[in-house]
């Protein structure tokens, strides 16, 4: 660290997320060959107002950055002071990439090496648990006079890098910073510079091998980031390094947000069949049951026999037949639930099932227990795996907006069914006439229940049409 030119950089944000927030307040402290050469701070004009939050933690109000030039105009003079110098940031995932985006939104490219002061307290003293910047402060007893302000916290980083190069002292530290530097290892097929043209937008990317021979297919919130953890040597798992040898290309497609990049990978997996995704060849299924015919036992359907239409009276959705014979086996278990009313094994009129003999069956095939009262604890025990009906009276569409290149994707959903990705209402009209209907597919199922769950704030919800 010593022995090279060291920006120590931190940032005060709008937000957590470096697709979807800003920077409001930039400061850095320079050094160069373990000397502090300057330091440089200002406040950045975000083009939208800071969250209360925010403005309470950091003391920067809306008033304050109303002046303050934006990112874009001062790009040039940052871009200048930050070239080819080592960028040291605590957590510095989080302020590398709010830089990368905007010097991106402003047309400027730009790449460093990075190192996090977080990983290096933790290798420097891994006894200690703790190592966010107010654990440190009290450990190295720092006085900081302007905590969550960007030069404030920059100076702690200075100030802790000098207290570090006496204790532990300054090989280990150099060592330290040494390996934390070291790059991943750009795989032989790629271009060596592959890692700085990735987006760190939300999206897909895809994995070609020889001849074009599709490996795998992924999505993240940052493609980037995702991508470079693949080939990061320490956690390389088997299958990543067999991708890594065999990678000759990466393809990545934006999207506007989360959903959108979900979609896409399951319409690329199941049509590309990438050799390392998991496969989709089994057939998943669901368990079919009405309270109001309790005495019909509960009926297998194929994921591909699913009308979205009567998912309602669908239990379990399981990936092989194999796995809902097992979960309907532990629910007689549980409940007490007679093998012959379930279907589970075929006996004659009046003969107790196998449960019954050991006292796991109540006696409904013999008599004992009302048909009625059987119904009702099938129903207790089914009611945790019922399928979730649809919420809204009809089609809707999720809107998603990207802040990067202000993308606006709506994406039109049925009864759990994903019927497609529209960018105007000319599309939106060309859809409802040639798509009306999707078939069931359980991961669809399985990811939007997820996602309209805890829908982000910045996608919007859509009535389309209303059903009687």
């Amino acid at each position: 660290m010593f022995s090279e030119r060291v920006v120590f950089l931190d940032l005060e944000t709008t937000g957590g997320s470096a697709i979807y927030d800003r920077i409001i307040e930039i400061g850095l402290v320079e050094i160069d060959c373990g000397h502090l050469v300057g330091e440089w701070s200002t406040l950045v004009n975000p083009g939208r107002r800071i969250p209360q939050g925010i403005q309470t933690l950091t003391g920067i109000t809306d008033e304050m950055i109303a002046p303050a030039p934006t990112f874009e105009s001062l790009s040039a003079t940052l871009h200048q002071r930050l070239e080819g110098k080592v960028l040291a940031a605590h957590n510095a995932s989080f302020d590398y990439g709010f830089l990368r985006n905007e010097f991106r939104r402003a047309g400027v490219p730009y790449s460093a090496s990075v190192l996090c002061t977080v990983k290096l307290s933790r290798r420097l003293f891994p006894q200690h648990p703790r190592h966010n910047l107010d654990a440190l402060l009290i450990r190295h007893a720092i006085f900081c006079l302007d905590r969550h302000r960007a030069l404030g916290d920059a100076r702690v980083l200075w100030e802790l890098a000098q207290i570090w190069r006496r204790e532990p002292g300054p090989q280990t530290l150099e060592g330290a910073c040494a390996d934390l530097l070291r790059k991943p290892v750009v795989p032989a097929g790629l271009p060596p510079d592959i890692f700085d043209e990735l987006p760190e937008s939300p999206g897909v990317y895809v994995f070609y091998g020889e001849n074009d021979a599709v490996l795998y297919v992924g999505r993240s919130p940052s493609i980037r980031s995702r991508v470079i953890a693949h080939f990061a040597g320490a956690s390389r798992t088997g299958k990543d390094a067999h991708i890594a040898e065999a990678v000759k290309r990466v393809e990545c497609i934006e999207t506007a947000g989360e959903l959108g990049a979900c979609i896409r990978e399951a319409e690329l997996v199941a049509k590309l069949a990438p050799a390392y995704n998991r496969s989709r060849s089994c057939e998943s299924c669901a368990w079919r049951w009405s309270p109001e015919h309790f005495d019909v036992p509960p009926e297998l359907v194929p994921a591909r026999e699913i009308d979205a239409v009567a998912a309602g009276d669908l239990f379990g959705l399981f990936r092989s037949r194999a796995a809902a014979l097992a979960a309907l086996r532990g629910l007689a278990k549980a409940y007490g639930l007679c093998h012959i009313i379930l279907g589970i094994e075929r006996r004659q009129a009046d003969q107790p099932c196998s449960a019954h003999a050991d006292g796991r069956c109540r006696g409904a095939c013999v008599g004992s227990e009302s048909r009625l009262n059987h119904g009702m604890r099938i129903a207790q025990a089914f009611a945790s795996l019922r399928v979730k009906p649809w919420p809204y009276p009809g089609r809707i569409g999720v809107r998603e907006r990207d802040p990067n290149n202000e993308r606006t994707e709506l994406h039109v959903l049925d009864r759990w069914c994903y019927l497609g990705t529209v960018h105007s209402e000319a599309e939106l009209h060309d859809l409802a006439r040639e798509r009306s209907h999707a078939a069931f597919d359980l991961d669809t199922y399985k990811m939007l229940a997820r996602f309209l769950k805890s829908l982000p704030s910045r996608c919007e919800v859509v009535a389309l049409d209303r059903r009687a």
